[in-house]
């Protein structure tokens, strides 16, 4: 039986995770649940989005992935199936495959056109949980979709390459539990037009001539503790998702404050690479 995963802004106040996974288990008795996260902040694609990229290549080929964010069908965003990278993706047409289809091709789109639909509020329910058990099943998209090719893709998520390719414009995309800022730069890019040279990266009134490749890579140990940099300090990173980062060492945002609220970044606040 292959696992279906949810990633909502549901929260766990409400009924909705409850009766989504009560439903899939009704139909499946033997189904395999997996929450990647009902923490999402309402409606924000762009984190939606991170996250799920960032975590559906942990689960064996094959898994279906139910994403209910800003899942309310209208005519601008179309109820989907995507099949990509050997993963079933069954959400809205609203941009949160975004960073998963930039860089893979999908195999297969299918606009969601399940007989009999229950019209109502909770289209994740009505419509997605049905499509996940009929695809867990063995079912093909093609029996519950037809073939769709208006994916949309969300311009957020592109860092702009400007000055001649001396500059790398980008913004913030998240905001992690440590109060981390998540730019939209990756590795892959910022190694391309570098070239070797000097940078200066600048947030806000920040400015950072280094990026580290772990969070403890700020600290040289060799200098007495009272002269090096650790907790406290501002660094720069690539995270384990190859993107570019900015976090306080070991702060804690609940009490001394974090990258977000220490800079004052929030989410497509601007983030410039400068090569010199």
């Amino acid at each position: 039986m292959a696992i279906i995963t949810l990633t909502t802004d549901f929260g766990y106040k409400d009924h909705f995770v409850g009766a989504i996974k009560g439903t899939i288990y009704t139909e499946l008795e033997d189904a395999k649940i997996v929450d990647i996260s009902h923490a999402i902040s309402p409606f924000n694609i762009q984190e939606c989005a991170y996250i799920l990229k960032n975590s559906y290549k942990a689960f064996p080929k094959g898994s279906i992935h139910i994403v209910g964010v800003d899942a309310e069908c209208t005519e601008e965003n179309q109820h989907l199936a995507v099949y990509v990278d050997g993963h079933y993706f069954i959400l809205a047409n609203n941009g949160v495959s975004s960073l998963i289809t930039a860089e893979i091709r999908p195999e297969k789109v299918v606009e969601l056109k399940i007989p009999n639909p229950q019209p109502g509020a909770f289209p994740v329910l009505e419509v997605f949980v049905k499509v996940a058990c009929h695809i867990a099943r063995g079912g093909t998209l093609e029996v519950v979709g037809k073939k769709f090719n208006d994916l949309r893709e969300l311009k957020e998520f592109s860092p702009r390459i400007t000055n001649n390719g001396n500059t790398i414009a980008g913004s913030v995309i998240y905001i992690d539990n440590y109060g981390n800022v998540v730019t939209n730069i990756q590795k892959s890019l910022f190694d391309a037009y570098r070239k070797g040279r000097d940078f200066e990266l600048l947030a806000r009134n920040k400015k950072i001539k280094s990026i580290e490749n772990n969070y403890s890579d700020i600290v040289d140990f060799n200098l007495d503790k009272n002269q090096r940099k650790g907790p406290g300090d501002l660094l720069a990173l690539f995270n384990s998702a190859d993107y570019i980062e900015l976090a306080i060492y070991k702060s804690d945002p609940n009490t001394v404050g974090s990258a977000s609220s220490l800079i004052g970044l929030d989410y497509r606040d601007t983030v410039t690479i400068n090569f010199i």
